[in-house]
C-alpha cells in the first residue's frame, strides 16, 4: 500500500506500507534512505522482512523521490525531517514504537529522532552511518562537500550523478545488479532543486549527536560494509557509545551495503528483529 501523508506544514510525503498476511507477530520497521536516494533503495529488504512476519515502511524525504518539493528553502531543515519521520511512524505503527533503520544520512536522522522522541523507538538499525561531525573543521568540510554535491546535481543532473563516481555511494558498485538499476531509475527522476536544497540545508548542516549517544538505550544493530572505509571508524564509535549496540561488519560490501550484500544484510536484520519481537 502506498499513500501521500501530509506533513505538519502541508508537504506531501510518499509512504509505502508492507504487512505480512495473517496475524502480525513481528515488529514494525521504518526505513530512511541516504541523501540523494529514494525509498526504492530499500526494495531488497521488503519481501524478506515481511516473510519473517514484520511490517515494513519505506518513505521519501521532502524534496526526494515521490514526495513533494517545497519551493521555500526554509521548508528544509533537520527539525522538519524529524517531524516528518515522526508522522510516518505514527501512521504505520500508531499503537507501538517502531524500529528505525537508516543508511548514511538516514541513520543520523534516526538518531536525532530517537533523542527527541525515545518513546516511539523500539530499536535501531544503523547502516554505514555516523553520528555527525563534532569537530568544527570536519563539520565545515562535510558542508563543503554537501554543497559541491548539490551544485553538481543542479548543473549536471541525475543521469550524470548515478553514472559517475557518486554511483558507489548511492546505488552500489555494481550498477548492473537489478536492485541497483531500480534504485538508479528512481534517483534519475527526482527534482534537482529539491535534492540540492536538502543537501545544502539539511544533510550538510546536520548537527552531531556523538555526545548524546549514551542517552539512546534502545537496542541497536550497527552494520557497516567492510570496504566502506569512510564509515568503518564511525561504526566503531557508535557501537562503543550506544549502551546496547551490536557491531556487524559485512565482508565484500561498500557503502550501499543493503544492495551490495543483500542476503547478508537481510539475514542480520531479520535476526535482530526476531530478538526484539521476543522481548
Amino acid at each position: 500500500m502506498s499513500e501521500m501523508l501530509e506533513a505538519s506544514d502541508g508537504v506531501q510525503l510518499y509512504v509505502e506500507c508492507h504487512s505480512p498476511a495473517g496475524d502480525f507477530t513481528g515488529v514494525s520497521i521504518v526505513f530512511s534512505c541516504a541523501y540523494t536516494t529514494t525509498h526504492e533503495n530499500w526494495r531488497p529488504q521488503v519481501a524478506p522482512l515481511v516473510e519473517a512476519g514484520h511490517s515494513v515502511a519505506l518513505w521519501d524525504y521532502r524534496g526526494h523521490g515521490l514526495s513533494s518539493v517545497p519551493e521555500d528553502p526554509a521548508a528544509y531543515s533537520m527539525d522538519r525531517v524529524v517531524d516528518d519521520l515522526g508522522r510516518v511512524i505514527d501512521r504505520v505503527s500508531p499503537d507501538a514504537p517502531a524500529v528505525l533503520a537508516g543508511l548514511s544520512f538516514g541513520g543520523l536522522a534516526s538518531l536525532h529522532f530517537s533523542l527527541r522522541r525515545p518513546e516511539r523507538v523500539r530499536g535501531l538499525v544503523l547502516a554505514d552511518s555516523g553520528p555527525g561531525f563534532k569537530k568544527a573543521e570536519a563539520a565545515a568540510e562535510w558542508l563543503r562537500r554537501s554543497k559541491r554535491t548539490a551544485d553538481y546535481i543542479e548543473a549536471k543532473g541525475f543521469d550524470a550523478f548515478v553514472s559517475g563516481r557518486a554511483a558507489a555511494t548511492c546505488i552500489g558498485r555494481d550498477p548492473d545488479q537489478p536492485a541497483a538499476r531500480a534504485a538508479a531509475a528512481a534517483i534519475r527522476v527526482q527534482s534537482r532543486f529539491g535534492v540540492a536544497t536538502f543537501g545544502r540545508r539539511v544533510a550538510g548542516l546536520a548537527p552531531s549527536v556523538i555526545d548524546e549517544l549514551a542517552q539512546i538505550t534502545q537496542p541497536a544493530l550497527v552494520i557497516v560494509g567492510a570496504e566502506d572505509d569512510a564509515y568503518l571508524r564511525a561504526a566503531e564509535v557508535m557501537t562503543a557509545k550506544l549502551p546496547d549496540a551490536r557491531h556487524e561488519v559485512i565482508p565484500g560490501a561498500g557503502h550501499i551495503v543493503n544492495i551490495e550484500a543483500e542476503s547478508a544484510f537481510n539475514e542480520r536484520v531479520v535476526e535482530f528483529l526476531a530478538e526484539l519481537a521476543e522481548e
